[in-house]
């Protein structure tokens, strides 16, 4: 009889004929260097491999679980993901073929480039496409037009032993940070991912090295990151606007767009300069522009204040090299610019406050720049930022707004989808909900909509997740720096008056 484990290797091996990772002629030596990473050295060739019958995520579950009863690996999530990515790895091809499969692509397209180039991304199981389908998504109606509601499981969860162990393990620098070019091919540690399955694409924008990869978590449709070969911290200045548009006119069919680089408006890495894109059209793009605008001198520029709950000006023209000349002085203007009638300050005891969050795109032909104004000033009613979700809402969202949320899609955690399933069913229950910690922090919230909805079991967690949306609007008014009313809208013109 075969072992099962030799038609689990034979179906890996078949996977990566039948998806161009490997050829024919490699099968052999990819069905010995799987025996070896299982610490195999007997195997049957089976009749039929089955992989039209099982998926990858199947194949892999069943080697690494193997793995573990053969006590090669701990059990845990972390453990396991560090086991089949190096499974992987070995039906990966080397940088130096994907690089050059990516530039005959790209010279019939840069469209057929990044197809390509997403699809082997998810081939390789550096997307795992099973964990992705697990995210709760929706779309949300409010007044700034459909926000989209992303509830994200595919990150997964550290088990406790994992934690623990992550603690215990050497601390180590290499690679810097989990976006350096150092990560294609890492085996991974405990405490840092594995990437033997991971290939980046070089790209040089604004005469500098960079590199281009997909995030493994995409919220949305090919969402890329571009990121320095150099480990240095991020910084928004006249050079990422030049960076950025020099992007989009060599990918004209994605945008890109850069965290702030502040804490608390800033993302989750400031300490490697990178930007975020991919080929999605969110609210924010959608959004109209609510008051053209002038800047003395730029005639010839196209701009407006956005009609959005963030503070956002956008800028368009043919020319890029006017759009940076005038986001640069955009830039330079609110990084000195106070209006303490409005509570903006520039800094505080030495402590600068205000940045922006830019966005670019082609538009009709024409380079389009987003320019979002942010300020991460706190104060002791605000401890997490007065331009910050407000503690009111914390209980769908307290993490940093960064640049996903900015253009209007929610990034929640994935503790929403047991609460908001929970918060549902107490409702139409009647329960208490204050009887404890799970649902007693949406009391306050679930007992307004008591107010106005009537719940059933058919319509509760549709009405739950509707106003998720208006909760998510609301965190968005919170981040603007101007809000929109019509003494916000007199501040925010007082600013542009001063850009000169």
């Amino acid at each position: 009889m075969i072992d099962i484990y030799s038609v689990q290797i034979a179906a890996l091996a078949d996977y990566g004929v039948s998806r161009g990772l490997i050829a024919e002629a490699d099968r052999t030596w990819a069905v010995n260097t799987l025996l070896a990473a299982m610490g195999l050295t007997e195997y049957e060739e089976p009749q039929t491999a089955g992989t039209a019958e099982t998926s990858l995520e199947m194949i892999l579950g069943l080697l690494t679980e193997f793995a573990v009863k053969r006590g090669l690996i701990q059990g845990d999530i972390t453990s396991r993901d560090l086991f089949d990515t190096g499974l992987m790895g070995i039906l990966t091809p080397r940088p130096s073929q994907v690089i050059g499969t990516f530039q005959e692509k790209y010279a019939q397209s840069p469209q057929a480039a990044t197809d390509w180039y997403y699809r082997f991304s998810q081939d390789t199981d550096y997307i795992r496409r099973y964990r992705i389908a697990r995210d709760v998504k929706w779309v949300a109606p409010t007044e700034y037009g459909d926000l989209d509601i992303t509830i994200n499981l595919s990150k997964p969860e550290k088990d406790p032993r994992a934690i623990a162990a992550a603690k215990a393990a050497p601390q180590s620098g290499y690679p810097k940070c989990q976006l350096c070019r150092e990560n294609e091919g890492y085996a991974g540690r405990i405490n840092h991912p594995a990437r033997q399955n991971h290939r980046i694409i070089p790209v040089v924008i604004d005469g500098r090295d960079w590199f281009f990869q997909y995030s493994p978590y995409v919220y949305y449709n090919e969402h890329c990151i571009v990121f320095s070969a150099e480990h240095t911290p991020m910084k928004i200045d006249r050079s990422t606007f030049r960076k950025q548009l020099d992007f989009i006119r060599q990918f004209p069919h994605y945008f890109v767009g850069s965290n702030a680089d502040l804490p608390i408006v800033g993302g989750s890495i400031l300490s490697h300069d990178h930007f975020q894109g991919g080929r999605y059209t969110f609210a924010m793009e959608r959004a109209p522009v609510e008051r053209p605008v002038s800047f003395p001198g730029f005639d010839d520029v196209e701009a407006g204040i956005v009609r959005w709950p963030m503070s956002v000006i956008r800028l368009r023209c043919g020319d890029d090299k006017r759009l940076v000349e005038l986001a640069d002085k955009i830039l330079l203007a609110w990084r000195g610019y106070t209006d303490e009638d409005a509570f903006i300050l520039a800094e505080t005891a030495g402590e600068p406050h205000n940045t922006i969050t830019p966005i670019a795109r082609m538009r009709e032909g024409k380079f389009e720049l987003d320019l979002v104004l942010r300020n991460n000033i706190t104060t002791e009613e605000y401890p997490l930022g007065v331009y910050h979700p407000h503690q009111e809402l914390h209980h769908i969202k307290k993490e940093n707004i960064g640049l996903i949320e900015v253009m209007g899609l929610a990034v929640l955690p994935a503790r929403l989808k047991g609460e908001l399933t929970l918060l549902a069913d107490a409702l139409v229950q009647g329960e208490d909900l204050r009887a404890e910690e799970t649902l007693g922090k949406h009391a306050d919230w679930a007992e307004e909509l008591k107010t106005r909805y009537s719940f059933t079991q058919e319509n509760a967690l549709d009405i739950l997740k509707k106003e998720v949306g208006i909760v998510f609007a609301q965190v968005l008014e919170h981040a603007g720096v101007y809000k929109c009313t019509a003494e916000g809208r007199a501040a925010f013109l007082r600013f542009i008056e001063t850009v000169k």
